[in-house]
């Protein structure tokens, strides 16, 4: 699937359309993903600040979309852990912006070389406000492995 057309189908899933979540892009070949949380009567929090539980919904998704589609079908990709750390009172348009660098990936291919094993991979992002000042940060831990039969049996 392209990553527009994921794109768009995201923007009308009901977690995401009913919460006021809005994802602004997705590069075409996933490594980078703007989300953006527009401050509505119906995800403030009881004194008047986002929700958290749409804070962590706006990033809930995408590290393990990303690695996913930036690895080869060899691979298996879930989501093990998510923690969010709240920083300030969250108000106005808040985003989030994912970047999967080069590093990461060959970390993760570098981790996943001989059968058996597993790399946990934490991958952190920051929800900003329209200040760009830090309002939560989310770590997603990822649970990387790759498939036993797409590996060879000579040789690791």
């Amino acid at each position: 699937m392209k990553a527009s057309t994921l794109r768009r189908g995201m923007n009308l899933w009901p977690p995401f359309l009913f919460s006021g979540i809005r994802i602004r892009q997705i590069s075409a070949d996933f490594r980078a993903v703007d989300v953006e949380l527009r401050e509505r009567f119906y995800n403030k929090n009881y004194v008047g600040c986002h929700f958290g539980g749409s804070l962590f919904a706006m990033t809930d998704p995408f590290w393990m979309l990303m690695v996913m589609r930036s690895l080869d079908r060899s691979y298996t990709v879930w989501d093990k852990s998510g923690e969010i750390e709240f920083l300030r009172p969250g108000r106005g348009t808040v985003t989030a912006s994912f970047r999967l660098t080069d590093e990461d990936l060959e970390d993760i291919r570098a981790n996943t070389r001989s059968e058996g094993d597993v790399h946990l991979r934490s991958l952190p992002v920051d929800i900003v406000n329209d200040n760009g000042d830090p309002v939560a940060r989310v770590t997603k831990t990822l649970h990387i492995r790759r498939k036993a039969d797409t590996r060879s049996r000579i040789g690791g």
